[in-house]
């Protein structure tokens, strides 16, 4: 639709009057138009005929009319001898179009009569006057509206349980059954028609699959203990016709507004095949698909179970965090394929390596962890050590390639370099670290003396520096899309680190040093002035100009030039003010609150945006958040993530946008990555989104690629009223 239409006029709200009488029909347009100060305009007919004909019109012209009637006002002496069916034609013929009857004392009767065969109220003739007339018509209305609004909700909440994939089924307090949904019908092979005032045992019949004994029906405990509550495993449910379902559920009772419980309501699944499968997905869950190890996971399971036997035994285990040696090189050169294969031979010989009663298994990557369940003293370690050393240094016959890799292993042993498993796999870990360090190719043990924090720390900030000043940093971009439109309505500019050795490197994997080091300053200017040089660039290349969304750390939020930094970008880049966004967590607006109230104001003199990023994670309170001169909230994606499942995410993420309405700021969800994220959101009405469920970040060749592709760079890409954001990530 085009801007430029002019609204519509709104329509005219009608009371229609059947008065055959001119001087009481001027009487009662007159006391309506004082009182109401034009709210209504009165249209009269002179017959039950001429409404009857009246609302026919209305009814067919439908929406083409200008007008609408919201009540009716028929005064009974038009039809005194015929009024039942005068009043019977005119109930059908107005639907939920509320009616006042008029009339003299001596029709009191049959006005009474009237009401109770479907009219809103009736008054006496010589009763009507500037207020009784106007509040019974105000009265009737409301109370039309409030019956069609409460009808209205009652149809979608029907609709909603109806069209759902999961089981519904409700009990009124004495535990007989109120209602079931289709999918309920279904796996209980009840109607609801059969179904409704039976005992809910009759309808919902389970028992213990393993046991084959009765169980307590959850329906009847939510009821008695007003808790929610949850049918306990291997619950099967015993259809109709005697067909078995493995079925899971969630019961919670029924509160009238007075808080007390009027029934309960459980909602539950058919998950015969997905418990027909467990054993399978638990054992995809702990081992690794391409090597068949153990992971991460079951690892850190075993080796917490080995360790707290070993405190209770006495007895010694170690650790051995395997890294091969240049593995990216392989991948580099010969392809991923090809890597996934030598990792599959790596696999198998260090099996070989390690006894029955040991494990072994892939955490990642080219990593992977032997756990010596039993050692005589550490030094039985560095057998196993330099056996996985050799065997792994032979070379690797993989078609038709002799592929010859290396590793460094990190040994840490229980109890003396730990006694629980966090502690072992971060000490083994940086154990390995030091065998990179010292040559690879070898093992190192733990050495108390080592600090990971320190190393890494070190390490690190070396790299850094040496980033900023060999320009190893790159800055990606994703959009931010709107509801409404779809139109892209911002860019976030993420920071990315080409390292030598590591390669792309995510913010999370060195910001903390960065920050801690100081380093983070520096880097932020060259964010920044990136940013707003990119953003300029591509409004001199005739794209609409599109705001652009930095992250701001609160290191650099403290520097005493971080306000002038800001501008001398702008001025430098020649961007405006009002296409640049700042983005800052809760964490770091809450430190040192009064300073960073000045520093926010002295931003958004200067014309930029803010935006709040990870909203929902922190501990900012409603006041503070008014004291912020902020323009966004920006969702957290852990909000988002379980969305479709987890109705307390779905309540969390509602609350927020009403919020942010109520302060008018804008709202984003970011990490949306589904259809169905992305549709609920939409229902809650949420202004824009980011994710990969649109776009991945890309570096801004690519970006320029996307953009034409989706919109062929037209006006469409900016949307309407843009506001933006970003986070460093």
């Amino acid at each position: 639709m085009s801007h430029s239409h002019a609204k519509s006029e709104p329509l005219a709200r009608v009371v229609l009057l059947i008065q055959d009488d001119e001087r009481s029909a001027g009487l009662i347009g007159g006391i309506l138009d004082e009182v109401q100060a034009g709210a209504f305009k009165v249209d009269c007919v002179k017959s039950c005929k001429g409404a009857l004909e009246r609302l026919a019109h209305d009814e067919w012209s439908g929406s083409a009319t200008q007008q609408y009637i919201v009540a009716i006002i028929w005064d009974l002496s038009t039809c005194v001898s015929d009024a039942m069916v005068s009043l019977a034609a005119l109930l059908f013929a107005a639907r939920q179009i509320p009616i006042l009857v008029l009339c003299a004392a001596q029709q009191e009767e049959i006005a009474k009569a009237a009401v109770n065969k479907g009219a809103q109220d009736y008054l006496l003739m010589d009763h009507i006057d500037g207020y009784s007339l106007p509040k019974a018509i105000q009265s009737m209305i409301e109370r039309a509206s409030n019956v069609e609004a409460s009808f209205e909700q009652n149809e979608r909440a029907q609709v909603t349980l109806n069209s759902i994939g999961d089981a519904v089924i409700s009990t009124g307090l004495d535990g007989h059954v109120t209602y079931l949904n289709p999918v309920a019908e279904s796996l209980t092979g009840w109607s609801l028609m059969e179904a409704v005032g039976r005992r809910i045992e009759d309808v919902f019949r389970i028992v213990d699959g393993v046991t084959r004994n009765g169980v307590a029906n959850p329906m009847i405990e939510a009821i008695g203990s007003n808790r929610t509550v949850a049918l306990s495993a291997d619950c099967v449910l015993i259809r109709r016709d005697g067909q078995e379902f493995a079925i899971e559920d969630s019961v919670a009772p029924i509160h009238d507004r007075r808080g007390r419980v009027t029934g309960a309501v459980m909602v539950f699944d058919d998950v015969t095949e997905s418990r027909a499968q467990s054993v399978r997905m638990s054992y995809q869950a702990q081992h690794d698909s391409l090597t068949n190890l153990p992971n991460r996971a079951l690892i850190n399971e075993q080796l917490t179970q080995a360790a707290a036997l070993a405190n209770r035994s006495q007895h010694q285990l170690a650790v051995l965090f395997i890294d091969l040696d240049r593995f990216k090189y392989v991948n580099d050169s010969l392809g991923h394929e090809m890597g996934d294969r030598l990792l599959q031979s790596v696999a198998g010989r260090v099996l070989s390596c390690v006894r029955t009663s040991d494990v072994a298994g892939r955490i990642g990557g080219d990593e992977f962890i032997v756990l010596l369940t039993q050692i005589a003293q550490p030094q039985d370690a560095a057998v196993c050590a330099e056996k996985i050393l050799q065997c792994l240094s032979a070379p690797h016959l993989i078609d038709g390639h002799q592929l010859k890799v290396t590793a460094s292993i990190g040994i840490a042993t229980c109890p003396e370099d730990g006694v629980d498993a966090n502690s072992l796999m971060k000490n083994a870990d940086l154990a390995m670290y030091h065998a990179k360090d010292s040559g690879r190719n070898n093992y190192k043990y733990f050495q108390s003396e080592m600090n990971r924090r320190a190393v890494a720390h070190v390490t690190l900030e070396h790299d850094l520096r040496h980033a900023l000043e060999h320009g190893e940093f790159a800055l990606f971009f994703q959009p931010t899309i709107s509801l409404t439109t779809r139109g892209v309505t911002g860019i976030e500019a993420l920071l990315r680190w080409w390292h030598p050795t590591r390669g792309l490197l995510l913010p999370e994997s060195f910001m903390s040093v960065a920050e801690e080091s100081g380093c983070i300053v520096p880097i932020g200017r060259w964010v920044l002035a990136t940013a707003c040089r990119q953003a300029r660039l591509w409004q001199d290349a005739c794209i609409p100009p599109i705001p652009m969304a930095v992250n701001c750390s609160a290191v650099e939020l403290r520097d005493p030039n971080f306000v002038a930094g800001v501008a001398d970008a702008l001025a430098q880049s020649g961007l405006e003010p009002s296409k640049l966004v700042l983005e800052l967590t809760e964490t770091v607006m809450l430190q040192d609150l009064e300073s960073t109230v000045r520093v926010l104001q002295s931003l958004k003199d200067i014309g930029v945006h803010l935006a709040l990023d990870d909203f929902g994670t922190g501990f900012s309170s409603l006041s503070h958040l008014q004291r912020f001169p902020i323009d966004v909230l920006k969702i957290d994606q852990s909000f988002i993530r379980n969305l479709s499942a987890d109705s307390s995410d779905a309540s969390i993420v509602g609350a927020v946008i009403g919020m942010a309405d109520s302060l008018r700021m804008r709202v984003v969800a970011e990490g949306v990555e589904t259809r169905g994220q992305h549709a609920l959101l939409s229902l809650l009405s949420c202004d824009e989104m980011q994710g990969y469920f649109f776009a991945k970040p890309m570096p801004a060749h690519a970006f320029e690629e996307w953009a034409r592709q989706r919109t062929g760079m037209g006006p469409e890409i900016a949307g309407s009223n843009p506001i933006l954001l970003k986070k460093c990530a």
